[in-house]
């Protein structure tokens, strides 16, 4: 293996998803600045992610499903060839 290709700074870090307050610990080189006391007493480095697995809708099953033959045949009635 190569040395010095990987990096030295694996902390460990809470991550929080800021749409569902989702948050998890696990090892990270992400750089950050805030910091939260997490369960076990300790207080870690925090980063914010705006999507995680559990709000994610392909994961939570809650797809927005988008109708798009519906609205091409309307475009094409309405601004089709005459």
């Amino acid at each position: 293996m190569k040395k010095d290709v990987h990096p030295k700074n694996y902390r460990l870090v809470v991550f929080k998803d800021t749409s569902c307050e989702h948050t998890f610990l696990t090892r990270s080189t992400v750089e950050t600045k805030d910091t939260i006391n997490w369960d076990d007493g300790n207080e870690y480095p925090l980063y914010k992610i705006e999507i995680s697995n559990k709000s994610h809708p392909f994961f939570t099953g809650k797809q927005n499903l988008v109708d798009t033959a519906g609205r091409i045949e309307k475009f094409n009635r309405k601004y089709g060839k005459k």
